[in-house]
């Protein structure tokens, strides 16, 4: 199998992944533990693979293009938090629900949004060139972000002292990832270890999510019964990132084929990297991890509409 044709069907290795966890879990209760300590690990490995990815050194390659720029940074950074405050308003008054819904749909992805851009026939350069730009400003204004949408007893629940080993994971392995970008690009045959490790976050996210199902089995019965108001919002949030991409490109006169790509931006969330935070929650909130998982299957299915609409409709070739 290629990469390429493993992309394309991750979402099923996902569902698969969940269901057996959930199987797990349910056979052999006692796997709790030995699951939660599994998954700080693997999602170490996860994050330190997808970010080797993100040229974290050519920042200065984002600004080559200040019309994309400033489309990608004003559409991620002011106006989907202004559709996620939107969106949230439809939620229920639930602490947990809310937060989950947040911290997902705040920070843009940084990862496999490069992979459908390119099989959505979107510019990639530009799609590669954006990512450390995103990620650094998603790690910079998501506290500002909670802190604005999220109710003091939301915001009270994000104790740093609480929060602190899910904050290093995330952070240890952006620092290894510097370093080894550093040192991949010393020598260019090094370049192989980074197409060796693009190999690992598709199956590192699987047993992630086979991990978080099998340990949170009672949280994700109990999150069945929140899908019909999550997964609306969840899809409302794809509709409105690709339109608000349509007149941002409009706007600014990009490109057909970057305008494809800030579809693929503002669409895409990254759901694994505040998975650590929402893992880290004190005991009643775990529902707020399920959430985010619902919402990268949510997402998964929804590219696969993208991956038709964008090129074909939304942003076809005779708009060029």
């Amino acid at each position: 199998m290629t990469r390429l044709a493993l992309e394309r069907n991750q979402v099923w290795v996902y569902l698969a992944a969940i269901i057996i966890g959930l199987g797990v879990g349910s056979a052999w209760p006692g796997v709790e533990s030995a699951f939660e300590a599994a998954l700080w690990p693997v999602l170490i490995v996860l994050l330190f693979a997808t970010f080797v990815q993100v040229p974290l050194l050519h920042l200065r390659d984002a600004f080559a293009d200040y019309r994309f720029t400033t489309a990608a940074v004003i559409g991620n950074f002011v106006f989907i938090p202004m559709v996620v405050w939107g969106l949230v308003q439809f939620l229920p008054d639930d602490n947990v629900l809310r937060l989950g819904v947040l911290l997902v749909l705040l920070v843009p992805c940084t990862d496999w949004f490069i992979s459908f851009t390119q099989l959505g026939g979107g510019d990639t350069a530009r799609a590669i060139a954006i990512t450390p730009l995103n990620l650094i400003l998603q790690l910079a204004l998501l506290p500002g972000y909670l802190w604005l949408f999220a109710g003091a007893e939301i915001t009270g629940a994000l104790r740093i002292g609480d929060l602190w080993h899910a904050i290093a994971i995330v952070l240890v392995p952006l620092g290894a990832a510097i370093v080894a970008e550093y040192w991949i690009e010393a020598k260019p045959a090094r370049s192989v270890v980074r197409d060796h490790l693009a190999w690992w976050p598709i199956p590192a996210l699987a047993v992630v999510m086979f991990l978080i199902a099998g340990a949170q089995v009672g949280a994700v019965i109990d999150a069945m019964s929140v899908l019909p108001v999550v997964v609306p919002v969840f899809i409302a949030f794809l509709v409105s990132a690709a339109l608000l991409a349509k007149a941002l490109a409009w706007v600014l006169r990009l490109p057909t084929p970057q305008g494809r790509t800030l579809a693929f931006s503002l669409g895409t969330r990254n759901s694994f990297v505040v998975l650590p935070l929402a893992l880290a929650l004190p005991f009643g909130w775990e529902i707020t991890a399920v959430v985010i998982v619902v919402q990268s299957l949510v997402e998964l299915f929804g590219m696969v509409i993208y991956l038709w609409w964008i090129p074909r409709r939304l942003f076809a070739e005779h708009d060029a």
